[in-house]
């Protein structure tokens, strides 16, 4: 995953990011035709250029919470697609990019922790592997995802920030939209990044990138943890 730290004005630090080690793919040549199929990707009906999908023409807009006070994310929860995995913090590495989770937990994210924490003001990123060399990991079906889908981050001042998706696309690693994807926002927004695009056998490589867009749209807190538990 390619990383270029840069800074705009007064606006902070914008991770301007080309993401291509977010999976292996190996499996993929050795076995994943006869035992698995391919990540699924985005359709482009879920994407931005098809307009926003509303939950019915009688529904009144709900005014949107409050951005939150910063508070370290502790999971990720993607109920439509079966993920609940912990959430790792991510720096930068020695040449600048951004670090990725270990390969060989399948169900570990991270958050990048320069940037703004989920649910405060500003644009979050959370990044997670697709694959590793034994399969499908935490974000395998994260370009299956539809507009109006819920994604939660459960944060350590036991609150969850309840995130909607705006739109799901998918990016050519050429062409990575950078200012798009990773531009300061006004409002509290998400972004949830894993390879896909396709995959080439040649170079053991995917060719781009899946992209999850949403804003803030709800918080709830988390039962607190009965005696015995833990």
């Amino acid at each position: 995953m390619g990383h270029t730290p840069r800074r705009r004005g007064d606006q902070g630090l914008i991770a301007l990011l080309t993401a291509g080690a977010m999976g292996t793919g190996i499996w993929l040549i050795g076995h994943g035709a006869q035992a698995q199929a391919p990540p699924p990707q985005p359709s482009a009906d879920q994407g931005f250029a098809a307009g926003p999908r509303h939950p019915g023409p009688s529904a009144a807009p709900t005014p949107p919470p409050p951005p939150m006070p910063a508070s370290r994310p502790l999971r990720v929860r993607i109920p439509s697609v079966g993920v609940d995995a912990p959430l790792m913090r991510l720096g930068l590495d020695e040449s600048g990019s951004l670090a990725t989770p270990p390969q060989e937990d399948k169900n570990l994210a991270g958050w990048y922790a320069d940037g703004s924490t989920p649910g405060t003001t500003g644009t979050s990123l959370i990044a997670g592997h697709v694959d590793n060399r034994s399969g499908p990991a935490v974000f395998y079906n994260l370009g299956s995802l539809k507009k109006n889908h819920k994604v939660e981050v459960v944060r350590a001042d036991g609150r969850t920030a309840v995130f909607s998706v705006d739109a799901v696309e998918v990016y050519d690693g050429a062409d990575f939209p950078d200012k798009k994807v990773y531009a300061p926002a006004s409002r509290p927004e998400l972004r949830l990044i894993t390879c896909g695009g396709g995959f080439n056998k040649a170079r053991q490589e995917y060719l781009g990138n899946v992209v999850v867009f949403g804003h803030l749209t709800g918080t709830k807190r988390e039962p607190a943890p009965r005696a015995g538990d833990g």
